[in-house]
């Protein structure tokens, strides 16, 4: 039996509420949450009694005790003309929320005359839009009127505010060419491929612009068909042409026979230029030659003027390294000899230089590192914790486009501690019988000074909360006369004002009015002791103000036009 008990505490302790959306701020006027936190479990958001939270049907629920909001502003009179009501209302918030069902404490009716009777409604319709469609069969246009009753008689404007009408548009719409299909290919320009002028023989193909053709009456015409109406293409296929022999150049003359003075030299010569082929003839004359000849002196190379600067590297300045540009020079003025081998040229044969004038590259911007999350904000309940990264990695410069996405991002941290719920006054009691503070002795309709009390009560504080402020205030105490059911001479001093609307909808709301019969207190002292305090007259006397019948001191109105309860 204690096992199952002991089981039955740990489901209880496990147990968890709803899951919601939690919001560090809930606005007692408007009943809206802001500050969302996010979706945490509805009691570790409630243990700050200040939070919200918003459910799932998107409605927001206040964390705290049960408080009512402010009466909202009254509503504009629900006729147009005559007899009507208006409305005001307000809300209840808080843990508990079902206490605040009385329709009476949340809804006032008062009865009003509309003052709209000769209200002019909706202005005239403005002009009719374009119509959707330049060209074709149908469209549609729009024209809207506004309402120029002041915000008190906006029902006068019935109906829409804005209209649609077909339309038909004035010209033809244009009509664009499109393709017909390729014809067939034509006949090859040649009968062989010929290797030496690289001619290849092609075949064509055409296709017209009539699928449609283009309109030309319309306005605008229509565009012609895109692209080509012929095409091209090589044949591949075949054979190649003959290729005659024909010879190559000399070769360059061989060593000369002497080392120093004439000698002969022999050069030579290949028929490859082209060789035969496919059939082609052989090449005709002699394939060797001989020529006079002389050993040159060595010859040193000397350097040729720099050429012009090169192209920048890049069109713009990177970051880090500019770009750059080259020059050249060859060793050609003269180039060196070699047989017999002449010096080469000092020096580098190339030069390069930073392009320093050109504009800055641009450099898109980059995120850094997210930043440690902030230390918990909040000593109970649930807080926000912030991480931070800058977009810095690089920095955009030069026109560089901006980091993309959130610089911030926030997490949910939870004390699991609750916040202090501090104590609140209850509303007062009602005021107790007006008593002689010396003893028993009956003061009721006597001239006789009396005291009275009423007090309060301090809901209690939770969580370490603070007690009531101001414990003097538990009680309150002033001086009286008993005047309860005295009968005392009166005056008429007009009618009271009238009350609510009762029941404030539905139904058969009436509203009501007395004539007050004022009681004649001039015998009695308008103060009591030594301290002469103002005194209050305690009770319902019965004062005669002469014998006038029900209708004559009670005025009873039905409201007109209340609408049904929500």
């Amino acid at each position: 039996m204690e096992v199952l008990l002991v089981l039955v505490l740990l489901l209880i302790a496990v147990q968890r509420s709803e899951c919601v959306q939690c919001f560090v701020h809930f606005d007692l006027v408007s009943g809206q949450c802001d500050g969302e936190l996010g979706e945490v479990d509805k009691d570790d958001c409630c243990q700050n009694p200040q939070y919200g939270y918003k459910t799932e049907d998107g409605v927001c629920h206040f964390c705290g005790r049960l408080v009512w909001s402010t009466w909202s502003p009254w509503s504009h009179c629900n006729v147009l003309c005559g007899e009507g009501v208006r409305q005001r209302h307000r809300k209840c918030f808080g843990i508990g929320d079902s206490g605040c069902n009385n329709i009476v404490e949340k809804l006032q009716t008062e009865p009003c005359s509309g003052v709209c009777c000769e209200d002019k409604g909706w202005g005239l319709w403005l002009s009719w839009s374009p119509c959707s469609v330049t060209c074709g069969e149908s469209g549609v246009r729009k024209r809207e009127r506004v309402c120029s009753s002041p915000p008190e008689c906006h029902l006068a404007c019935n109906g829409p505010s804005k209209e649609t009408q077909n339309c038909s548009p004035q010209s033809t719409c244009p009509v664009h060419g499109g393709w017909s299909s390729w014809s067939n290919w034509f006949k090859c320009s040649g009968l062989c491929i010929d290797e030496q002028r690289g001619d290849v023989p092609t075949r064509t193909r055409h296709r017209s612009c009539s699928s449609p053709a283009p309109s030309n009456d319309t306005v605008p015409p229509g565009d012609r068909c895109p692209g080509q109406g012929f095409q091209v293409q090589d044949c591949s296929e075949l054979p190649n042409c003959p290729v005659d022999g024909s010879w190559g150049a000399w070769s360059p003359p061989g060593p000369c026979s002497v080392t120093c003075g004439e000698g002969l030299q022999l050069s030579t010569r290949m028929c490859n230029s082209p060789a035969p082929k496919y059939g082609g003839r052989l090449c005709e004359g002699s394939s060797a030659r001989s020529s006079v000849c002389q050993s040159p002196c060595p010859v040193d190379g000397f350097w040729s003027g720099w050429s012009s600067w090169g192209e920048c590297s890049s069109s713009c300045i990177p970051e880090g390294r500019p770009p750059v540009r080259t020059r050249r020079r060859s060793c050609s003025n003269p180039t060196p000899s070699s047989s017999p081998r002449g010096k080469g040229c000092q020096g580098d044969d190339s030069q390069t230089e930073n392009c320093n004038n050109l504009p800055n590259c641009q450099v898109d911007g980059g995120w850094g590192s997210w930043s440690p999350f902030t230390p918990c904000p909040v000593t109970c309940g649930m807080g926000p914790q912030v991480s931070v990264r800058r977009c810095d990695s690089p920095a955009p410069r030069h026109g560089g486009q901006p980091c993309l996405g959130e610089g911030r991002r926030t997490s949910v941290c939870a004390t699991n501690v609750h916040c202090p719920v501090d104590g609140v006054w209850l509303d007062w009691s009602p005021w107790k019988p007006c008593k002689y503070p010396f003893g028993d002795k009956e003061i009721r309709c006597k001239q006789l000074g009396g005291k009275q009390t009423r007090d309060r009560l301090c809901h209690p504080p939770a969580f370490n909360g603070s007690i009531c402020s101001g414990a003097e205030a538990l009680t309150e105490t002033r001086v009286c006369y008993d005047v309860n059911r005295c009968v005392l001479k009166g005056s008429w001093e007009g009618w009271e004002p009238w009350s609510l609307c009762r029941p404030p909808c539905g139904g058969s709301p009436q509203r009501a009015r007395r004539r007050y019969c004022k009681p004649d207190y001039s015998n009695y002292n308008p103060t009591i002791g030594r301290q002469k305090i103002p005194a209050i007259f305690f009770g319902n006397p019965n004062a005669d103000c002469g014998f006038v019948t029900l209708a004559e001191k009670t005025e009873v109105q039905p409201c007109i036009n209340v609408p049904p309860c929500p």
